[in-house]
């Protein structure tokens, strides 16, 4: 079987880290985020972890660097990965899937989920510093970053869209149910 390679895309809080922990465990995927890339840096620098932070921090890559830097820095980390599956989490922008595309057997899933919802898991996991204190003015206006801005148009280039506005059940059942299709 040659690998499978799951791009996970969505916006904040509509359930990509889910899906994305599900498949690594379910399917012993390797897992690849393209935050973590950004999160190093910021650590190394002692910079604060902040969603505002990492999307300065990404503009300034792509500025000097090019619009595919992170891209091609999956690219290579996907390529190198020896497990059957790999999700990618956090595939964010055109550039992204232009590239990432190139890969044989590279599948877009689109995580939709309604805005309430998304605001809800923000403040509750509290990932990024600050999360957990944001209303929902403040998660709107995070929507409006660059980081963000190109997420929902991703949708319309996705091979797969899933509805994770049910349970945990519904949205595994229709994870299951992409993979399955792949496995045969």
């Amino acid at each position: 079987m040659a690998k499978l390679i799951f791009g996970i895309t969505g916006e904040m809080g509509s359930g990509k880290g889910v899906v994305s922990k599900y498949i690594e465990q379910k399917y012993k995927a390797g897992k690849h985020r393209f935050s973590t890339m950004l999160r190093d840096v910021l650590k190394r620098m002692y910079i604060e972890e902040s969603r505002e932070n990492m999307a300065n921090l990404s503009l300034t890559f792509r500025k000097n660097f090019g619009e595919d830097v992170f891209a091609k820095t999956m690219y290579h980390d996907v390529e190198k990965d020896e497990h059957d599956i790999v999700v990618i989490d956090g595939v964010r922008r055109m550039a992204d899937i232009v590239y990432l595309k190139d890969l044989p057997y590279f599948k877009l899933i689109y995580i939709d989920a309604d805005l309430e919802a998304r605001y809800k898991r923000v403040v509750d996991r509290d990932e990024n510093d600050n999360d957990s204190e944001k209303t929902l003015d403040d998660f709107k206006k995070d929507q409006e970053l660059e980081s963000e801005a190109q997420i929902s148009d991703l949708r319309n280039y996705a091979e797969h869209i899933v509805d994770n506005n049910g349970t945990y059940r519904d949205l595994y059942g229709q994870i299951d149910e992409i993979i399955k299709q792949y496995l045969k």
